[in-house]
Order: C-alpha cells, then structure tokens, then sequence
C-alpha cells in the first residue's frame, strides 16, 4: 500500500467527489449554457458548487470565479490588476513566492517595470522592515502567499494588509492562497483583499480546475474574450465535472474542518518528533505551532541529496517530494530555503512531507524507520568521499 506524502503536490480525489463527476459525465452532462432542462440542471449544480467554494472563504457566491487552476488564477488576477498600472508605479511581491506569481512578476521586470522582493525572516515571515521600505505611495499591486508551499509558514496577512491599505489604499492586494484554502480558516471580507487564488486538487479535488476570489471593489477586466461564461470574465465551456467535483470538495472539508485540521496537526506533530528523535543532523524548517499550516513538514538532511533520498524511498510504496513539487525538477536552490538562511550543508538534503485525508498516523513509524535506513545508506556514500 502507498504512503503517499506529498499532499502539497496533489491529492487524492475523494470517493464522493469522484462520484460527483462520474455523474456529471455520464447523466449530467449538458451545457450549463443551454436553455433546455439538462442545461438547467448542470447550471444550478454550478451554483451550488459556486457557493460552496464560496463559504470555504467566507464570501459571496458572486465574487468567485472558476478557472483551470491555481497558475490561471494567479496570473488572470495579477495580468488584470496590472492593466491598470504604468511603468511609474511600483509592484511588490515576496521572494517566496510559488513560481506562478513570482515569475509574472520577473516578466513586467523584464518590461522595464519597477519590480520590489519583500525578504523574510529565518521563519519565512514578511519582514516588516522590507515592508516600509518598498511600499510607499507609488505601489500599484502587492501579491503575498498565504501558506509558504515549502516550508507551510502562515503569512501576517492581516497586519501586512493593514500597513499596506493604510499607506495606499487604492493599492491592489493579491493573496496567494492556494496552500491555505481547507487548512485554515479564510475569512475574505476580514483581510480585505482584492483578489485570493485557490485550486482544488489541493483539496482532494479533481486537476484541472481551480478558483479566483474577486472583491466588489476590485474593479476587475477581463483578459479573454468569448461568450458571456463566468459573467465574461472568464469565457468558455465551463468545465462542469471539475466545478462539480471541487464544489463537492469544499463541501467536505466544511462539514469536518476542526476534525481535518486536528488530524493533520498531529500528523505533523508525530513526524517531527519521530524524525528528530530517530536520525542525526536533522532540521526541521517547519514551526510546529499555529504559526505554520497543519499539513506542511519541512525537514533538512545533513551530507543527503534530497532527489536521491526521495527515489530510495519510493522502493518502499513511500512518496515524498524534494521542496516544491512544482519546480522538484529544476536544478536551482529553492529560494524559500535560501531566504530563511539554511545552512548550505543542509539545503539540498530538504524534503517536504505534506498530510492530508487518507494519511495515517499508525504509518509513522515504519516511514521515518525507512527514511532513517534511507539516510543512512546514502551518507555511507557521501561521508566517504
């Protein structure tokens, strides 16, 4: 049987959900833009879905957009936001940033824009002093992370927007909330932000979907032209199973959020103290408090390449991944693990272990003996050259 932690990457559908979509294609199946009874149907099935993504968040079903994913959402926000914005403002972001909002922004760097990188502390927290230096009253767009997808710190996004809107308020802020959304409580109207991003096959959704908050107040302009889909923001067929599906999702994680979160806090909880007791020359990067989402576990291997240690453990049914999923196969330092200052000797020996619904915790013990063997096997080699 798979120990599949990598949870962060992608989930696993749930059963009642992938029921949900088996219906959709095979009965459901009509154009929620049809005006006969099976186009009804699926369309109010959509509404449904809409307002339950929408309560996830604590927003209106009107203010949420579906797109194909966490990477649209980001970029639709940001590209419309930014069609608002000259070459004589300023846009800020973090130098954490999952690539789907950093490297838009290294784009309009590219286009002559006036581009600023909020630096961090060792927690990976916004530092407050990079903050008042680089926002000022040019600043046209700020985009934070919620939930670091590396390391799982949980931004100050309320103290940040607070600072931001007091110094700017026609500032447009976007929330990368992609890691967040079914991990935290996400109270939208509260942090005031103008557009937050979200994917459902974090959620033990299906791929291929995802979702952008818009506020009233945001002013926002299409990028894409078509039929009126999506109140023209977003045309197209929609994707109906997908919607459906996340919708479904989202309903779930509502119905049992405390008992979820619960569960995976204690996952982390048992992993970290399993694998600090277990091996030498260990870090762990993740803060095991509520300063850190529940089911994001980053841990650092002295004299270990992670690559390496993640296919000696994927001999065991054992699936884990080497910082961020996304980007596991580029060549580059993690600029997460560079910001919050890890030791050199220990930042290419980082895994990430991330818990969600089907995880176990009576698997603890048997995954950080084999990741123990593991590193071992592995350190017989690079401690003798």
């Amino acid at each position: 049987m798979n120990i599949y932690l990598d949870n962060c990457a992608t989930t696993k559908v749930r059963d009642e959900v992938l029921d949900e979509i088996i219906n959709t294609y095979s009965k459901d199946y009509g154009n929620p833009s049809s005006l006969h009874r099976m186009g009804l149907t699926v369309e109010k099935k959509i509404n449904i879905a809409r307002k339950s993504v929408a309560s996830l968040i604590n927003a209106s079903e009107k203010n949420i957009l579906f797109t194909s994913g966490g990477t649209e959402s980001n970029n639709l926000a940001i590209n419309s936001h930014m069609l608002k914005i000259n070459k004589n403002n300023n846009i800020v972001t973090t130098i954490i940033e999952h690539a789907s909002v950093y490297n838009v922004f290294r784009q309009y760097e590219k286009k002559g824009y006036d581009v600023r990188y909020l630096s961090t502390d060792r927690n990976g927290f916004v530092d407050f002093n990079s903050l008042e230096q680089l926002v000022d009253e040019k600043t046209g767009l700020i985009s934070i992370i919620y939930v670091n997808n590396e390391i799982g710190t949980i931004q100050k996004l309320d103290e940040i927007i607070k600072y931001v809107r007091n110094k700017n308020n026609k500032i447009k802020i976007h929330v990368d909330a992609i890691q967040a959304i079914g991990k935290i409580p996400i109270d939208v109207k509260k942090l005031n932000v103008d557009t937050m991003s979200f994917s459902s096959h974090k959620v033990h959704g299906p791929k291929g979907v995802g979702g952008l908050f818009i506020s009233s107040r945001s002013n926002f302009e299409a990028l894409m032209y078509g039929g009126g889909q999506e109140e023209s923001l977003r045309p197209g067929t929609e994707n109906t199973p997908g919607i459906i599906g996340f919708g479904k999702a989202c309903e779930l994680i509502k119905n049992d959020f405390k008992e979820e979160v619960n569960k995976l806090n204690m996952l982390k909880s048992a992993y970290a103290k399993k694998l600090s007791e277990s091996i030498d020359d260990i870090i762990i990067n993740t803060m095991l408090d509520s300063n850190s989402a529940p089911h994001v576990l980053s841990v650092s291997f002295k004299d270990v390449k992670a690559e390496v240690l993640v296919h000696y453990l994927e001999n065991y049914d054992i699936y884990v991944s080497t910082g961020a999923a996304c980007s596991s196969k580029s060549d580059s330092i993690s600029r997460t693990l560079e910001a919050i200052g890890l030791n050199e000797n220990y930042i290419n020996g980082t895994i990430r272990l991330s818990f969600g619904y089907f995880n176990d915790i009576n698997d603890v013990d048997f995954t950080v003996d084999k990741i123990k063997e593991s590193v071992e096997d592995i350190r017989k080699i690079t401690r003798t050259r």
